[in-house]
């Protein structure tokens, strides 16, 4: 298996049911990104475009925030994709998994809560980042 180092950008309006090897399928009218693991395990990797998950930023390249960390593939592969670069990172050990998706559940649960709703309990909260202008993009083509 060969490490992808760049991804190739595809605009579609659904993801297709094969996906290629080295192109990043970006569908916003599904709110989707889809593509095969960079590690070449050929897993598909589907990330949903949520203001609480992942956000695109597309300036004629594109990135994906925060990292994609397939730790539920055997290959528990974890890379960046940063302006059409793939970026390997460390691997993450069980602990430091078990830690994030607990805060990503908690962060997403105080995104949805209604608007006078305290907030859940946090450990470490991290404030959210700014909207980018995909996801500013998208907001208004929402309304």
């Amino acid at each position: 298996m060969t490490r992808r180092t760049s991804l190739r950008p595809a605009f579609v309006q659904y993801v297709p049911e094969t996906l290629e090897e080295g192109v990043l399928y970006i569908s916003p009218e599904n709110r989707t990104v889809a593509h095969l693991c960079c590690c070449g395990c050929r897993s598909e990797v589907i990330t949903p475009l949520d203001p609480a998950q992942w956000r695109l930023i597309y300036d004629g390249r594109v990135s994906l925030e925060p990292s994609v960390g397939s730790w539920n593939l055997p290959c528990r592969s974890h890379y960046w994709i940063r302006h059409n670069a793939v970026q390997w990172a460390e691997p993450w050990t069980d602990a430091r998994i078990a830690a994030a998706r607990n805060a990503e559940r908690q962060r997403i649960a105080q995104h949805y809560a209604p608007p006078n709703a305290p907030p859940p309990a946090i450990a470490a909260a991290q404030p959210a980042p700014p909207k980018g202008l995909w996801e500013r993009l998208l907001a208004w083509l929402s309304r």
